[in-house]
């Protein structure tokens, strides 16, 4: 019982927030979980209650309170329609840490999140040691996606199409920097040019996703900041932004990596921290500042200074680069566009609705020479949720069927999306019903239209 009331007590941090809500269900109507489960306890509402009674001693039943916190993809659709403005995803977050402490992480998760995940190196070195094995397991499929499913029925794989890794990660390359000085292999960074045309120099978060499966997309980045005049640094040793061990509650895990990043970035002076992952914007720009604890007030202002810094992509070619009055505007004429590809567009979630950010992926997919045909529910999530899609596979695969079919319906060839974790998603899903439909990112056809 006494520690019950620990427990209670550390979740009276959050009963300013909790109050917030006011049981409308606004958050029924747009929680893709609740769309196909129907419980209570799926939706916010549902949760915020639990949480509650959890923190009054209405209950004790922290165990059953956390599996239902864990059944929630953090998309945020919630908290993007909810008339009373309850940030719901920062309230689970926060409780996941509070009742991780409480339970303990389990030795697996220790494991991935402290000896891993939280050393860049160690797991650089790991994830390159899987990607020259994983043909053993694994076999490539044939279609538009390029994903690769297991030789035999696996429960870590299931029937999973999977995206593999790249034989080279975007980190390991020194021949991308063909712009700048040579570099050495001892050196501190990928790429540092000099600011050009643009006037403008920016640091680029690549994060693990595009690090690991997508190092094609960095190169893209690199070549359409080439082409601007835009000064890039891409330092080496860059890890994970930490939004999964977050999303598992380990704070510990958390704040190491928001602080060694922001020593790392700390070294060279740039305008904007841009990345091309909805995920990593998302969690660099409100997660860092807004759940970072640690003591020190120097590293507290600097990640709110780097948060005013960080931009997506796409955000960032659109406003500030002025693609359109640079580029664009010979490449668009409205409907007479002559279009290579169809191409519809998928919105994350942690772009759209956390961030704001959808009309910019739109703009550079048009000034790419593609005819964008939008498709129904562009914005409904495509169920990957991170960690969600690794212990619920069954429902985030329910939810990303829908997302295929709606991308099928516009009849497009190209499917792209601002976010590599929903690239991933998307990929499964499409490879699934053996479609013939490219995914890709909106900075990848905008570089391929640069080169011609």
């Amino acid at each position: 019982m006494v520690k019950m009331k620990e427990l209670a007590n550390s979740l009276k941090e959050l009963e300013e927030q909790l109050v917030v809500c006011i049981r409308c269900g606004m958050c029924q109507s747009v929680c893709p979980l609740f769309d196909r489960t129907r419980k209570e306890a799926d939706v916010a509402r549902g949760k915020l209650a639990l949480l509650d009674g959890l923190g009054k001693n209405l209950f004790t039943n922290p165990n059953g309170v956390s599996e239902r916190l864990n059944r929630c993809l953090l998309c945020g659709s919630c908290a993007a329609n909810c008339p009373s403005g309850v940030n719901v995803v920062e309230i689970f977050i926060k409780a996941r840490a509070i009742l991780a402490e409480f339970k303990g992480l389990s030795p697996a998760k220790k494991l991935i999140f402290r000896k891993m995940l939280s050393n860049p190196e160690t797991f650089d070195k790991l994830t390159e040691w899987a990607g020259k094995f994983q043909n053993i397991f694994t076999k490539q499929d044939k279609n538009a996606q390029g994903t690769s499913c297991a030789r035999v029925v696996s429960p870590l794989f299931g029937d999973r199409h999977f995206l593999p890794m790249s034989n080279k990660p975007f980190h390991s390359s020194k021949s991308y920097n063909k712009n700048s000085s040579d570099i050495s292999e001892e050196s501190t960074s990928i790429i540092n040019t000099n600011a050009g045309k643009s006037g403008l120099k920016v640091a680029f978060f690549t994060g693990c996703i595009i690090d690991k499966i997508f190092p094609h997309i960095g190169k893209d980045v690199i070549d359409v900041f080439g082409f601007h005049g835009v000064g890039l640094y891409i330092p080496t040793g860059q890890g994970c932004c930490g939004i999964p061990a977050l999303a598992s509650g380990d704070m510990k895990s958390f704040e190491k990596l928001v602080e060694y990043h922001i020593q790392l970035f700390n070294e060279e002076k740039f305008d904007y921290l841009v990345t091309a992952c909805a995920t990593c914007t998302s969690t660099i720009k409100k997660l860092w500042p807004s759940i970072y604890k640690g003591s020190a007030s120097k590293t507290r202002e600097k990640i709110k200074e780097l948060s005013h810094k960080t931009l997506d992509i796409n955000q960032f070619l659109v406003n500030k680069v002025k693609v359109l009055s640079e580029y664009a505007e010979v490449k668009m004429d409205g409907d007479s566009i002559r279009s290579e590809h169809i191409v519809t567009y998928h919105d994350p979630c942690h772009l759209k609705k956390s961030l704001g950010v959808f009309k910019e992926p739109r703009i550079l997919i048009k000034a790419s020479g593609n005819k964008l045909v939008e498709m129904e529910g562009c914005d409904k999530c495509c169920g990957m949720g991170g960690s969600f899609n690794l212990y619920h596979y069954d429902i985030s695969s329910e939810i990303g069927q829908i997302k295929s079919k709606n991308i099928a319906d516009t009849n497009c060839n190209v499917v792209a999306t601002g976010c590599p974790a929903c690239m991933v998603q998307i990929s499964d899903m499409l490879a699934k019903k053996n479609l013939n439909i490219k995914v890709c990112h909106p900075i990848e056809l905008y570089a391929k239209a640069l080169r011609k």
